[in-house]
């Protein structure tokens, strides 16, 4: 195969997109000039030379990179345009995972967030990145929420500004300030900081990012083995925590794990578990509506904003979520026979291969039915049995007092 052409990435400064004396050089040679509409409007006929092609990326990028590597591979000079620093939420990643990053020549602008940090006198070494275009769910905002005090979000069309402050409120994340800069670096410039109910209705232009800036931190800090007491909850009915750290042990949550929470109660398993699948999702299933209630509220004392909280009876309440590669049964279990199977045949069956459950049993018939579920199924399974005691106070001293002992089952698909 003869020798690719380099393909030069030309990022243009954002705003102005005027070419730089390196992009006006690299376009007077160009046999393809790659780029956004916007992007290709803004280099004049003067710039490229007569002969040369502009290809616009206007639909799926897959015929556009053919065409790229074609002309490449004919030994002709394909100019690519992007905005800003290409590298950055640009075309530069598919280009090299795509061509090779060695056949590749890419000459930077200033980024977006480069030119909204200077605009803001914001030290941005620390800040957080998410882009939600073309995304159907928030979740990694809601994962950038939890470990970031500063974040830069690339909106959309659809995911809007006002969107993303509808996300905030709808998860209780009012900690945080918002200011929408529109159109950086062009005449029409505006910098708007924003109180988050204010956004609803509002228009914004298409050319906008959004920094989210952290007021004051949770009222409780998101960890492993926060005190049950730290948590709302209704009666006795929490997963405590001698218990919920062995669970989430064995679960083994890694940091891009799908976990769903079955019967979560008041989500401490859940929440816990936010903090373990940091790149992941986190689905509290609970049928209660006064628990998920309390749930939501123990979100918001902890910034647990990665947990998404299901209002429903299982199993028909699963049937929408994103296929789990954890799960946890805490309180799911224990009501009728019929129930109980047809919950596990759901989970087991929704469970992705080499995924694990972990199910808390009090109740000997409800260790016995999984037991031997998992049995049928040929799954490699095993049970801790735990009883903790916790110092209680008596005649002015201290005991122990125990809590009730509980079956941890745990099994792994094959």
């Amino acid at each position: 195969m003869t020798k690719m052409e380099p393909v030069r990435i030309i990022g243009l400064p954002p705003g102005s997109l005027t070419p730089t004396g390196t992009a006006a050089k690299a376009l007077a040679e160009a046999d393809l000039v790659v780029g956004g509409t916007r992007l290709l409007a803004a280099c004049p006929d003067t710039l490229i030379p007569e002969g040369a092609h502009r290809l616009a990326i206007a639909g799926p990028l897959k015929p556009i990179i053919e065409a790229v590597r074609k002309n490449a591979h004919k030994g002709r000079k394909v100019v690519v345009l992007a905005d800003g620093d290409p590298l950055f939420f640009g075309i530069g990643k598919r280009l090299g995972e795509e061509l090779g990053r060695e056949n590749l020549l890419v000459e930077p602008s200033l980024s977006t967030v480069q030119l909204a940090a200077a605009r803001l006198a914001l030290p941005w070494q620390d800040m957080d990145f998410v882009s939600l275009h073309g995304r159907d769910d928030f979740s990694p905002l809601y994962a950038a929420l939890v470990r970031a005090d500063l974040i830069a979000v690339f909106t959309d069309a659809v995911n809007t500004p006002a969107e993303v402050a509808r996300a905030l409120l709808e998860r209780g994340a009012d900690c945080f300030s918002m200011t929408v800069l529109e159109n950086l670096g062009a005449a029409d410039e505006r910098i708007r900081p924003l109180a988050l109910p204010e956004t609803w209705g509002m228009d914004f232009s298409p050319l906008n990012l959004v920094i989210l800036e952290r007021q004051y931190p949770p009222e409780i800090a998101l960890s492993l083995g926060i005190p049950d007491h730290f948590y709302l909850h209704q009666k006795n009915l929490i997963t405590k925590l001698p218990v919920r750290a062995a669970g989430l042990a064995h679960l083994g949550v890694a940091p891009d794990s799908t976990v769903w929470d079955l019967g979560a109660g008041c989500g401490s398993v859940s929440i816990e578990a936010s903090h373990l699948a940091r790149r992941g999702r986190v689905f509290a299933v609970e049928r209660n509506k006064t628990r998920a209630a309390m749930i939501r509220e123990n979100i918001r004392r902890t910034g647990a904003w990665l947990v998404d909280v299901v209002l429903g009876s299982m199993p028909e309440a699963l049937d929408g979520l994103p296929e789990p590669d954890r799960i946890f049964i805490g309180g799911g279990l224990g009501g009728e026979a019929n129930q109980d199977t047809a919950l596990l045949e759901t989970a087991c069956r929704r469970l992705a291969p080499r995924g694990r459950v972990v199910i808390h049993c009090i109740l000997l018939d409800s260790l016995h039915a999984a037991k031997d579920h998992f049995q049928s199924l040929g799954w490699y399974f095993g049970v801790t049995q735990l009883q903790a005691s916790a110092t209680d106070s008596l005649a002015g001293d201290l005991r122990f007092k125990a809590q009730n002992p509980v079956f941890v089952l745990w099994a792994e698909k094959p």
